[in-house]
């Protein structure tokens, strides 16, 4: 009954095996997959898959890594895109300030437009925000983004940034760094976010959780990251699993 929210098995890492890893994601108790489109690539790629298998959806949307890349055209090939009946969300759209292939104004700017457009087209969000806490809330404020709401992917702030997201009617998910040892701030917002705002993810092949880190990551792992959260909340495994489904259903917008 799991529900991975985060995987990129449309990366060019699984394009030898991909159907044999969502095999073993199913064989391992993960029920429903998102397929994170973030580049015109991985997005043909990410419909492909919601296409091809009922349980997968996609999200469509354009990398801040990659701002400098974006025209005119590509947010109107969004707006289409946002129509297709498996499309659950926009994103992974925000800020990342590791890389400086695109500068953080132009980073800014292509992130309040695909707010903008997800406000538009009535669609939940998906924020990666790598090293940019602070600008990334004053963006979502700024923007009213609490309209169209959504998932601060593979969360790895404050419990004080988490607290505003939630106040913005955010989800927060949790990835393999929760699970790694010396990782004390995810373990430590994980246990407090409530439990109707939690969602787990593995953001395949990234981040793979232990014991598998520094390896390819693949969805059978979040189940991994289920066992770790529910640890931590000193909670039963399957009322994790049972409840992170539910949320993610909610914030996708999916009937049961």
């Amino acid at each position: 009954m799991l529900f991975d929210t985060h995987v990129h098995v449309n990366a060019e890492q699984f394009e030898e095996d991909a159907s044999e890893t969502i095999e073993r994601a199913r064989q391992a108790g993960v029920s429903w997959m998102n397929v994170v489109g973030f580049d015109p690539v991985t997005i043909e790629k990410a419909l492909d898959f919601a296409d091809t298998y009922d349980f997968i959806y996609a999200s469509v949307g354009w990398h801040p890594v990659d701002a400098v890349d974006m025209t005119e055209e590509h947010l109107e090939w969004l707006e289409q895109l946002a129509a297709h009946p498996k499309v659950v969300a926009l994103g992974e759209m925000g800020l990342d300030y590791h890389w400086d292939k695109s500068p953080k104004e132009i980073q800014k700017e292509v992130f309040r437009k695909q707010i903008r457009l997800a406000k538009k087209v009535n669609l939940p969000i998906i924020i990666h925000d790598r090293e940019a806490h602070e600008d990334i809330v004053e963006i979502l404020k700024e923007e009213q983004a609490e309209e169209t709401g959504g998932i601060m992917h593979c969360f790895g702030g404050s419990l004080e940034i988490a607290k505003e997201c939630l106040d913005m009617n955010f989800y927060i998910s949790f990835g393999g760094p929760v699970t790694f040892k010396n990782a004390t701030l995810p373990k430590e917002t994980a246990k407090e976010i409530p439990m109707d705002r939690l969602l787990i993810e593995t953001d395949s092949p990234y981040l793979a959780p232990h014991p598998y880190r520094g390896k390819r990551n693949e969805p059978a792992y979040v189940k991994l990251v289920a066992e770790k959260i529910a640890e931590l909340k000193d909670i039963p495994y399957s009322q994790l699993a049972e409840q992170t489904t539910a949320n993610a259903k909610r914030v996708f917008r999916l009937a049961d």
